[in-house]
């Protein structure tokens, strides 16, 4: 009965961050390149009671055996990379990534960050920088006097200017991809950071060697949908209550059996 309480308990706890996962998918279902997370979880090691293949006679075994498992745990938290939907917003600055790919964004500390997030600005230098003011890496500087920006599919980065004719280019947007982007470490706003598990950037043009290619005047919404995140939470919701009621019948077992001398 006590080892009930303890399996119910590690239910609890694993549910409670199952929901903690599923609120956080929730808050950001209008964040801009926002993935969602799902939780993973394993059961913990086994109580071998009676071993499987264990000899019950010198010509016979035991087919299967008694073990008691002791409950569960979270296995990893891990973030999906699915694409979100297009929304339009005539933003010549705002960019979309149709398919695999991060932008670059330089740090103020000279280290690189990786986004899906498009919506770009300019700073009074006249970069290209993201909400937070961090210049998109390479860097892009748009002239003051440009009258309109053209970023093309491929990232090219041209701009009008007074009396030309023609489009200038002045610039190349370039993508990263990762061997495995559910292993980049988040930063929070919009932002991840290489490690071991992501494996090495792989830098390339947009629209070559399986990086997405880019939408001007688009953003790429949050891939959270919010009926399937809403039915996950009943369902964590009701695995938490049936633990506690596991925990609540152990309960009243132990008070059974302390009320035996009565």
């Amino acid at each position: 009965m006590q080892r009930a309480l303890f399996i119910a308990a590690t239910g609890m706890r694993a549910q409670q961050l199952n929901i903690d996962v599923i609120a956080n998918n929730l808050a950001n279902v209008n964040t801009t390149g926002f993935k969602r997370s799902r939780a993973d979880f394993q059961d913990l090691l086994y109580q071998t009671l009676r071993q499987p293949g264990a000899a019950s006679s010198t010509q016979t075994e035991i087919p299967t055996g008694i073990q008691l498992g002791l409950g569960t745990r979270t296995a990893a938290v891990q973030r999906l990379f699915l694409q979100g939907d297009m929304q339009e917003t005539k933003n010549q600055l705002d960019l979309a990534i149709d398919g695999a790919g991060f932008f670059q964004i330089l740090l103020p500390n000279g280290e690189v960050a990786y986004t899906r997030a498009g919506a770009f600005k300019l700073d009074s230098q006249g970069r290209i920088v993201n909400s937070d003011g961090y210049p998109l890496e390479p860097e892009i500087v748009i002239p003051t006097d440009a009258t309109s920006i053209t970023i093309g599919a491929d990232g090219v980065v041209s701009v009008l200017r007074p009396g030309d004719r023609n489009p200038q280019q002045i610039g190349q947007i370039q993508l990263v991809n990762f061997a495995n982007p559910a292993g980049l470490l988040g930063l929070g706003r919009g932002l991840f950071q290489a490690t071991t598990a992501s494996g090495e950037p792989l830098v390339g043009i947009p629209g070559q060697d399986g990086l997405g290619s880019l939408s001007q005047g688009f953003l790429e919404v949050s891939n959270v949908s919010v009926v399937e995140e809403l039915v996950n939470l009943i369902a964590g919701q009701r695995a938490y209550e049936i633990n506690s009621r596991a925990i609540q019948a152990a309960d009243e077992m132990l008070q059974t059996a302390v009320n035996l001398r009565r």
